[in-house]
């Protein structure tokens, strides 16, 4: 299923537009004059092990990276690879989603969310990096518990 049946069939309302493609959170700055929600920062992760972790901040927030290896019980954290990227989410550098685990079929993904995205609308990419879409936080999650991902909040 894509993304749209997926948040029809949950009754997921959203708001979206379509823009030049953005690779990078400053690029996206200009996107929030023309949608309501709250920017989201998102990093695709690793450990040594072959653990995979999707982090959703706010946009204008840094990862505490010490805070999440002792959140996720792992040592030794870094950005996962291109082809990581591509093989589990099906994504390409500069459009990772949170909504990109609707590719992660073996649900190798933990995602770790920013606990004070909480109460905010939240503005993510449908997947492609030439259109943004604006959902609340709880749809987000009744999302996430569709896809049968699991979730912390950080």
């Amino acid at each position: 299923m894509n993304i749209y049946m997926i948040l029809q069939e949950l009754g997921i309302s959203y708001n979206e537009i379509e823009h030049e493609a953005v690779f990078t959170v400053e690029q996206a700055q200009n996107i929030k004059n023309k949608i309501e929600g709250t920017g989201c920062k998102n990093l695709f992760l690793t450990d040594k092990k072959g653990k995979y972790f999707l982090v959703v901040l706010e946009e204008n927030k840094r990862a505490n990276i010490s805070e999440i290896e002792k959140l996720t019980d792992t040592k030794h954290l870094s950005f996962a690879n291109n082809e990581e990227l591509k093989e589990i989410l099906s994504l390409e550098q500069g459009s990772v989603t949170p909504l990109g685990i609707i590719n992660d079929i073996n649900n190798k993904v933990l995602m770790i969310i920013d606990r004070d995205l909480k109460s905010k609308k939240l503005l993510v990419h449908p997947n492609i990096n030439t259109k943004t879409i604006s959902i609340n936080f709880a749809d987000l999650v009744k999302f996430i518990e569709y896809e049968k991902h699991k979730y912390i909040l950080m």
